[in-house]
């Protein structure tokens, strides 16, 4: 096989797939990045076999097509440090010849023919959506997934198709995130789908707000780009019933600029991080919440102007769990609906209905 390429567009492919292979891989083949030449284009592909598989394609110059197999690290490093020109690129017998400008590189080569094969997704079920929809869901839902993986569930994000929406749905014991949009959805479906794999995946997704298909078959779900496809094993599990823990009734409703909360949190954090149980009080009274954090360090008191409707309240949070949801949010104002301080505190956008986040309270003594 014999081709030639321009060294960014090469580059760009390789640091693509490179996200589905482990640096961890047990044999050569989990190593290595399949490459096939054909009609003009290169496909590159990455698996780690288990959860993530990529192929992405690229227009090239192709003189003579074929298939090969080579490291993926020493491979994407030689890439990477060459200039940008054009790459002339050959593999004979077990051998990769890379030639550009006065460099020249030889590489073996190993046999492709024992390369894992894809999924293949039997039973589709299909939905559209733009790329910025997903990626704002990724960012809203992934950090709250769990890292105990004896709740293997809950360590995914839930994929909730209905006739009109689309949820995505996370937590982890101690905060729910639920991001929603709305689709046209023919049929409904579920899935679960790992959390590491959605972070991979929004590192790929472009800033053009392109339309992604979504297909969804019963152990894997598909994302097709424009020029790549994102594998990933889905988690076989039962999801939590996540509906029964969203309270609609509350005893008060503050609304509160996002981001003068989050600046007043983050400033109280620096003492309440230094105790285990990252503790902050809030107290909502008087249109006024001050918040508070004693350790042994010292203590902290910070107070930010809110809008309150209904009953005062002094209520304790892990600083870490509130904090991560509001930073995650975009709102200028959001609204925090609480009912006592042993329930769940929700956060929405004032102006923003897209997005719920319950973050649970550390109760007092």
């Amino acid at each position: 096989m014999k081709f030639t390429i321009n060294q960014h567009s090469l580059n760009e492919s390789i640091s693509i797939v490179q996200r589905a292979i482990s640096s961890r891989a047990i044999s050569k083949e989990l190593e290595g990045v399949l490459i096939s030449l054909e009609d003009n284009k290169i496909k590159l592909t990455g698996t780690d076999s288990e959860i993530i598989s990529i192929e992405t394609y690229k227009d090239c110059n192709v003189i003579s097509e074929g298939t090969t197999l080579v490291n993926s690290r020493l491979f994407g490093d030689i890439i990477r440090k060459l200039p940008n020109d054009t790459i002339n690129i050959e593999v004979k017998d077990d051998r990769m010849y890379i030639k550009v400008q006065n460099s020249n590189f030889e590489l073996l080569t190993h046999n492709y023919k024992e390369y894992p094969s894809l999924p293949v997704l039997e039973n589709d079920q299909s939905i559209t959506i733009k790329t910025s929809t997903l990626k704002q869901a990724i960012k809203q839902t992934t950090f709250a997934v769990s890292l105990d993986y004896n709740r293997r569930a809950l360590t995914g994000v839930l994929f909730e198709v209905k006739a009109d929406e689309i949820r995505f749905v996370s937590l982890d014991g101690y905060r729910l995130s639920v991001y929603k949009e709305k689709i046209s959805s023919e049929e409904e479906c579920s899935a679960i789908v790992p959390g590491k794999a959605l972070n991979e995946l929004s590192k790929i997704l472009g800033d053009e707000d392109e339309e992604i298909k979504i297909t969804f078959s019963r152990n894997n779900i598909k994302f097709e780009l424009e020029d790549t496809v994102f594998y990933a094993q889905l988690i076989d599990g039962q999801f939590f019933k996540y509906e029964d823990i969203i309270r609609k009734d509350h005893s008060t409703n503050v609304i509160v600029n996002r981001h003068l909360l989050q600046q007043s949190l983050e400033r109280a954090e620096l003492l309440a991080k230094e105790e285990k149980a990252n503790l902050v009080k809030l107290e909502f009274k008087d249109n006024y919440v001050k918040i508070l954090s004693n350790t042994e360090l010292g203590s902290v008191e910070e107070g930010v102007n809110v809008e309150i409707e209904g009953s005062n309240q002094l209520i304790a949070f892990n600083s870490k769990y509130l904090l991560e949801g509001i930073k995650n949010m975009d709102d200028v104002e959001i609204e925090l609906k609480l009912l006592d301080d042993v329930n769940p505190m929700i956060i929405e956008g004032v102006d923003n209905s897209n997005y719920l986040y319950l973050v649970l309270p550390v109760r007092l003594a």
